[in-house]
């Protein structure tokens, strides 16, 4: 790994001049502004080249004589091949060591500058948002010395990102069908919506369906929602079956459609894709996400339903969650917009409109009442990730 720094007058100078030097394969290593201008530091990786001429040292010369020459055997290619990964790996860990250093120096070197920048960071990253955003946010607020206030301008910048939608088909109503993993609140989060479309237009206007043949208990579930709004409910496991249902509550203003939940890629996407492909282009869709959800399974659940095309997500369970940031990043990250959540069992009353701020508040909350330890080591390695892997 050939490294350099690079001083000029601004980025773009800079930057020209890595390009140069190293070509355009260099990787910006870490950069900061110094008198004068900004300073940037590079770097080349060298493994194959490295790779090539140790590998040419250590090869016998017999190894490296015309393919005639050479006796019938293949003992030195497989002493060049272990030289070579040999080689990788050294040249690996090297890669991995500076890495932490460089990391390493650019978390000192934050500290040096401005303390409360590392600070913010560090508090943005206890939030669980991610590197990427908690340096984006703490970038825009650099200037606010205060610690306090560059927290709260920070928060509002991270709530004005968070998209949102407004829940209009509770006064418009359409046909909405909820997807989302298994034990997210999928069923309890469509009576809600049942019952409070029922309560303003009256239960003639709503209409249940199911295409869930796999949960007996969340298919019982459903039917006693609709005994008890004194709504009809329909089953529908296939594209003809969802036809026919549609058929039947054409009258209906707002109808409600429950899908089995999908805790991973499974043979049942294609199904409840096909069977919900019926309905047309009037369908409108929601990813349920519950709040409680592992940040991992958040990201899973976002790429598995995408063939979905949601138009927005309901966030569930936010009455249990101990932590709220890292889903909220997720829907950034993802441009989808939260347009419902919940915060309880209690039909129709525990179902809100999504709205940004309060939500960012609620996360931040969260946080003061279950502080998470963050470690440095941790800290400097996010940050490094965050500010010096951007190519050239």
């Amino acid at each position: 790994m050939k490294i350099k720094r690079f001083v000029a007058q601004d980025m773009r100078q800079a930057l020209r001049m890595v390009r140069e030097t190293l070509g355009e394969d260099a990787v910006i290593l870490s950069n900061k502004s110094v008198d004068g201008g900004v300073e940037l530091t590079a770097a080349l990786d060298l493994v194959d080249d490295a790779a090539d001429n140790t590998l040419d040292q250590r090869i016998p010369s017999s190894a490296r004589r015309p393919a005639a020459d050479r006796q019938p055997t293949a003992a030195p290619a497989v002493r060049g091949d272990e030289a070579l990964a040999a080689m990788q790996r050294e040249m690996q860990g090297l890669r991995r060591w500076m890495q932490a250093e460089l990391s390493g120096l650019s978390w000192y070197d934050l500290g040096q500058r401005a303390q409360h920048s590392q600070e913010l960071f560090a508090r943005l990253m206890a939030l669980g948002i991610g590197a990427d955003l908690a340096r984006s946010l703490g970038e825009r607020v650099r200037d606010i010395e205060d610690i306090d206030q560059a927290w709260h301008k920070a928060l509002y910048l991270f709530a004005a990102e968070l998209p949102v939608s407004e829940p209009a088909l509770l006064d418009e109503g359409g046909v909405v069908a909820l997807v989302g993993p298994t034990g997210v609140g999928k069923t309890t989060t469509i009576a809600k919506m049942a019952a409070r479309f029922a309560l303003r237009h009256g239960h003639r206007s709503v209409g249940l369906i199911t295409t869930d043949s796999f949960r007996i208990g969340a298919r019982d579930q459903l039917h006693t929602y609709a005994r008890i709004l004194n709504v009809p409910v329909r089953t529908a496991t296939t594209p003809e079956e969802m036809d026919d249902a549609l058929n039947s509550l054409g009258e209906r203003r707002l109808v409600l459609i429950d899908t089995a939940g999908m805790s991973a890629a499974h043979e049942r996407v294609a199904d409840q894709l096909q069977t919900l492909a019926t309905v047309g282009p009037s369908l409108h869709t929601l990813l349920t996400l519950a709040a409680t959800t592992e940040p991992a399974a958040v990201h899973r659940a976002l790429r598995l339903f995408n063939d979905f095309h949601p138009d927005a997500c309901v966030l569930t369970k936010i009455d249990e969650a101990a932590s709220l940031g890292a889903v909220l990043a997720a829907l950034v990250r993802a441009g989808l917009p939260a347009t419902f959540t919940t915060n309880g069992q209690r039909v129709p009353e525990d179902l809100q409109p999504a709205r940004a701020h309060p939500l960012v508040t609620h996360a931040a909350e969260l946080l003061r009442e279950n502080p998470v330890g963050v470690d440095v080591g941790h800290l400097a390695l996010a940050l490094g990730g965050a500010s010096h892997h951007a190519e050239v």
